[in-house]
């Protein structure tokens, strides 16, 4: 009879543990390509993008699994159901057709820099007329540089490469993401670092999306409930905490776009 009742009184006792522990967060994967400090396996947390939405997915009720590929093989991946969704994504009408984009959880500024020994001030974008811009390799950065008569746009596959054409002569500007051209001085030119400066010239933002996979059942719930948690992390300042950690790492001046 004690043993029969010591019995019930256990599985009674495991039961109740069950019932009070939360239940397991559904698993994601989801995909981002190499793009420090947004996404970057040798980066603590992989990147500043992808801290942020580990974070907002947490936050969600989900377990996000974030592997970083290459770019084209994400899009594919998350495209045809493989994997959930892009952490990195950017919005465009195009890509609507294949992807359920969630609120903006973090935007970008693009600059433009030349060096402080070079005696033009660009002040707007009609003076790089006839002028040599260093840019990236299919980067989108919605600007549409071929209507500027005489640009001639010299195109490299890393921002560190155009920076070091402008030190070079080979160019005359180079346009790029604030944040990553602050990492790229930071770890790379260091020194030189005060031989440049940024033109005041207005270039639009960028805003970094999670894109999940029309062709996955659940795929609108999982953005309603980031969209959700995202809001509750604005609202609580860790997102702000995340952004401003990650800003000061890179001396972003306090108060640049998010």
């Amino acid at each position: 009879m004690i043993n029969t009742l010591a019995r019930r009184g256990a599985v009674c006792l495991v039961v109740a543990l069950a019932l009070s522990m939360p239940a397991s967060a559904q698993k994601v994967q989801l995909l981002a390509n190499t793009s420090p400090p947004y996404a970057d396996k040798k980066l603590p947390e992989q990147g500043l993008a992808l801290e942020l939405v580990s974070h907002i997915m947490k936050r969600a009720g989900y377990d996000p699994d974030i592997q970083i590929e290459i770019w084209s093989r994400a899009m594919e991946g998350v495209r045809i159901g493989l994997y959930d969704a892009l952490a990195t994504a950017w919005h465009s009408d195009e890509r609507e057709k294949d992807f359920i984009f969630s609120e903006p959880y973090l935007e970008s500024r693009l600059i433009l820099v030349s060096l402080r020994s070079n005696p033009v001030i660009f002040r707007e974008l009609s003076q790089l007329q006839g002028k040599r811009l260093g840019v990236r390799s299919d980067y989108a950065y919605g600007i549409d540089f071929a209507s500027i008569p005489g640009l001639t746009m010299v195109e490299e596959n890393h921002l560190i490469q155009n920076l070091m054409d402008l030190l070079n002569g080979r160019v005359d500007v180079v346009v790029g993401d604030q944040r990553t051209m602050a990492l790229q001085l930071n770890e790379y030119l260091q020194t030189q670092a005060h031989k440049f400066e940024v033109a005041p010239v207005s270039l639009p933002g960028r805003s970094r999306h999670v894109a999940a996979s029309r062709e996955l059942a659940g795929s609108q719930a999982m953005i309603d409930a980031f969209n959700k948690a995202l809001a509750e992390t604005i609202e609580d300042g860790s997102h702000a905490a995340i952004v401003r950690k990650w800003d000061e790492r890179y001396n972003i001046p306090t108060g640049s776009p998010e």
